[in-house]
């Protein structure tokens, strides 16, 4: 408890924070000169290498830049090639070590925060990470030639100043409790990365440069937009460090895209691959299936988690007229049978999600608490009063016996009573406004794989007058439509947070909903959602912080902005057996691919293998 007593002393005495690291709220759990995470083995042999796909809808990449907006970055960039000033962990949600910075001082008026390099820190071109990088590094990610979502991040950083050589303070609006931790994972990056005959390029002209960066991994073998293999660096700088330790062992770790589930499926039974997440049920129960499983030449597990759920949602664009009714977008959501998709097609595999923050402290129930209402009723002025009389909005749920609950046909005659208060008459064989215009929707998708999910959505609105398509895309494209805004219904998924906070401005606060190739899709232009934000990022405390995201998650639920989708309470993994070990202690929080690609070493066979493939490599 004596870290959690210092930080309750610094936060109520205006004392100056200076540790090895730097807790947002609670307790640090790892004491300086600490030897290692407890999920890492330190005695991991290094070799081997790791093949995988990655976990989203990346079909192919077409530069090595993940930092702006256009184009597809290859796979695993971010978490191998850079390194951060304070590296996160899988314990812990709201804390963060030192990784290139030895030294985090917070100052008394929590209006900035200092940090040391150490001095052994290196770039993988030999050269020093030196506070200038760092500095340089912040400049390009919040210009305009950066993605969007970055300026978000760091909308808060009033500036960054290089006090020496090794020493680099970052000066804040105001106190935010968790900007240390934000400016604290920024990644870091060499000055002299797109330098040509003594000019550095545009940062957005950096495309397929090869990145200097000074993390665990450099770019070894590419096959451009298909496949990229990272190759561990023998000297990495980090390599003795505590919070390295037993860490990133494998000697090479290859990403392999497909264009779909369906090849690669195939191409993991095939041996291309080594280790697969898998996420739809079905592919799940009877895909990865057959003799390979049954002999135990490839595995397959459900691994617990400790994270908060993730959602998953078909999301509406409110930018156009037909979705900025609330009631349509409930009319809509009424008509998702979700009880009878589990039974069908998910052989019984998920939960429903309820909200944005489901399965989580931040999960808002019933009607809004004292702590809750302290925030909601000054913006009672721009809020429905049915967050303040009703319980929060639950997906419909249905039954197939009429006598114990209600039916598909209950929730469609509501939505239908929903859809002519807001102007919507089912006349003349279409759902029409009072123009005669048709209610046409468009779901749009890049692999398909929510066809089964929508064919049987589609008939019941279509039971309601809606005119119904769906198309499939590459990823590319819709990418390209999605930084744009040009959809109309999408699905998608964002990983649950034990700690959100700043990255929910970009996901729905007002000012990304009108800048491309930011995150908030749905569009959401709302004051007081706005004002809830700036409670979330301004909480000082955990409780402070639980209250400001309920109230966000209740408001969010009553605008119906989106239709919940489904989540699961495990991680659905598959791997080539006998070519991994695992690592006695599993982490709470965390993503399998990051998981594996960190805390995973390979056995004397894979080892092996790869040695064998380096040798022959070499020869001319």
């Amino acid at each position: 408890m004596r870290s959690f007593f210092i930080l309750l002393v610094f936060l109520c005495s205006g004392s100056s924070w200076a540790a090895h690291a730097y807790a947002q709220f609670g307790d640090i759990k790892y004491p300086a000169n600490f030897p290692n995470f407890d999920y890492a083995n330190p005695l991991a042999p290094k070799g081997g290498e790791l093949v995988l796909v990655p976990p989203s809808r990346l079909t192919s990449f077409d530069k090595y830049n993940p930092f702006t907006l256009k184009g597809n970055a290859a796979p695993g960039l971010a978490n191998l090639v850079f390194d951060s000033l304070l590296t996160g962990t899988m314990d812990e949600p709201t804390t963060a070590y030192g990784l290139l910075a030895d030294d985090v001082t917070v100052a008394a008026d929590r209006r900035s925060v200092l940090f040391k390099l150490r001095p052994q820190a290196r770039f993988h071109n030999g050269y020093p990470v030196l506070a200038e990088d760092v500095k340089y590094s912040f400049d390009q990610l919040i210009s305009k030639q950066a993605a969007p979502q970055f300026r978000t991040l760091y909308a808060e950083v009033a500036g960054v100043t290089v006090v020496d050589a090794r020493t680099v303070r970052f000066d804040f609006k105001r106190v935010n409790p968790e900007l240390p931790l934000i400016v604290g994972g920024m990644p870091v990056f060499s000055h002299h990365w797109g330098e040509a005959e003594g000019q550095t390029k545009p940062f957005d002209k950096i495309v397929t440069d090869v990145p200097i960066g000074s993390g665990p991994y450099k770019m070894g073998r590419v096959v451009f937009g298909r496949d990229v293999s990272y190759e561990r660096d023998d000297s990495y700088w980090a390599r003795d460090l505590n919070v390295r330790k037993g860490l990133f062992n494998f000697d090479r770790i290859t990403y392999r895209l497909y264009k779909d589930s369906t090849a690669q499926l195939e191409g993991f039974k095939a041996g291309e691959f080594n280790l697969v997440q898998s996420f739809i049920a079905r592919e799940w129960a009877r895909g990865f299936t057959g003799k390979q499983f049954t002999s135990r030449q490839l595995m397959k597990s459900e691994f617990k988690h400790g994270n908060a759920g993730d959602f998953q949602g078909f999301l509406f664009n409110t930018r156009l007229s037909k979705f900025k009714d609330a009631r349509v977008r409930e009319a809509i959501g009424l008509a998702m049978d979700f009880e009878w998709m589990n039974h069908q097609l998910f052989y019984g595999a998920y939960q429903r999600v309820r909200g944005y923050f489901v399965a989580s402290d931040f999960e808002a129930t019933g009607l809004p608490d004292t702590a809750e209402l302290a925030l909601l009723f000054p913006l009672r002025d721009k809020l429905s009063k049915n967050v303040f009389e009703q319980t929060v909005p639950l997906p419909p749920r249905t039954s197939l016996d009429p006598q114990s609950g209600e039916t598909l046909r209950d929730h469609l005659r509501r939505a239908k009573a929903l859809l002519a208060e807001a102007g919507w008459i089912y006349r003349d064989g279409a759902l029409r406004n009072a123009n005669g215009d048709p209610f046409a929707i468009e779901f749009l998708d890049n692999s398909g794989a929510m066809g089964r999910v929508i064919t049987p959505y589609t008939k019941n609105l279509e039971k309601l007058g809606f005119q119904v398509s769906y198309k499939v895309i590459d990823f590319a494209i819709l990418q390209k439509r999605l930084d744009v805004f040009d959809f109309e219904i999408i699905s998608n998924r964002w990983v649950g947070s034990e700690s959100p906070g700043t990255e929910l401005m970009e996901r729905f606060g007002s000012k990304a909903a009108s800048t491309e190739g930011a995150g908030n899709f749905m569009g959401v232009q709302d004051a007081a959602v706005d004002a809830l934000l700036e409670r979330v990022i301004s909480a000082n405390t955990r409780s402070q912080l639980i209250t400001a995201v309920r109230a966000l998650d209740r408001v969010l639920r009553h605008g119906h902005y989106s239709v919940p989708h489904w989540y699961g309470g495990v991680h659905r993994v598959a791997w080539r057996n006998e070519r991994f070990e695992l690592p006695a202690v599993m982490p709470r929080y965390y993503q399998p691919e990051a998981w594996a690609s960190s805390a995973w070493w390979a056995t004397l066979d894979n080892r092996a293998t790869l040695a064998a493939a380096k040798k022959a490599e070499r020869q001319p």
